[in-house]
């Protein structure tokens, strides 16, 4: 049988939440579990209704999207582990494409390139992730940016035991500080050059309301990691560069 794949969903009070769900369960991918986290949402709920019989659904208090996702890994059973945004669409072939890739690769950590969508669905910006060659190119890539979109992410379940999990300390930047602690580790990033998420752009996004956070943030996690990174890179550079993605 193949590896069992817990998809977490956290939520709070989106309107797009059945899209999500409806995606997470059509995955070609024979062997997943859907688990919702309700971040103590007062509204969009009905919309969940209609699949309580096809997903574990938790309910908590309103503690943030890291709070939320890290109570999902611990109801989940899964050997590895993604995550969807409640706002986001993953397409059908998205885990089946993507567990193949990472067990060809003996893959701890992968990622994917993306679709950026609007309201309706709409394609805005075709493959608009950045692409790479190789894991030193990852690693460089976040010597100036974060070129990860969280929900094209799938981790073994491993990665959690050895890094830990998302720090509730960041509001909006909890899956940036997350990679930062995963590549430290010597975790590399493999990259699948497909998409396999559509990535929603709306006016009630938490990147479109929360620019000033994040940005503070962003400076936070910049300073505390790049130094750790460039060393890290003046001695595993040569390594990673073997890394190749094929």
């Amino acid at each position: 049988m193949q590896p069992l794949v817990s998809i977490i969903i956290p939520f709070y009070n989106c309107a797009f939440v059945d899209q999500a769900i409806e995606s997470a369960l059509q995955q070609s991918y024979p062997n997943i579990e859907v688990i919702l986290v309700d971040d103590g949402s007062d509204r969009e709920v009905e919309r969940i209704h209609p699949y309580l019989s096809s997903i574990h659904y938790v309910r908590k208090a309103n503690g943030g999207t890291a709070s939320a996702i890290n109570t999902g890994i611990h109801h989940s059973n899964g050997e590895y582990i993604a995550w969807l945004s409640s706002d986001d669409v993953f397409l059908p072939h998205k885990v089946e494409q993507q567990i193949s890739f990472m067990k060809k690769h003996y893959a701890k950590a992968s990622f994917t390139n993306y679709d950026y969508i609007g309201p309706d669905n709409n394609i805005l910006i075709p493959k608009c992730g950045e692409q790479f060659q190789h894991a030193e190119g990852v690693y460089r890539s976040f010597l100036t940016s974060n070129p990860i979109n969280g929900c094209t992410v799938i981790l073994h379940r491993e990665v959690f035991d050895r890094v830990g999990y998302f720090s509730t300390e960041f509001n909006y930047t909890q899956d940036y500080e997350m990679w930062y602690r995963i590549l430290l580790k010597g975790i590399p990033f493999y990259y699948l050059d497909q998409v396999l998420l559509n990535y929603r752009a709306h006016p009630n996004q938490g990147t479109s309301k929360n620019q000033e956070g994040i940005k503070k943030e962003t400076f936070m996690i910049k300073h505390h990691y790049i130094p750790k990174l460039e060393n890290f890179l003046n001695f595993q550079g040569n390594r990673l560069k073997r890394v190749v993605f094929e």
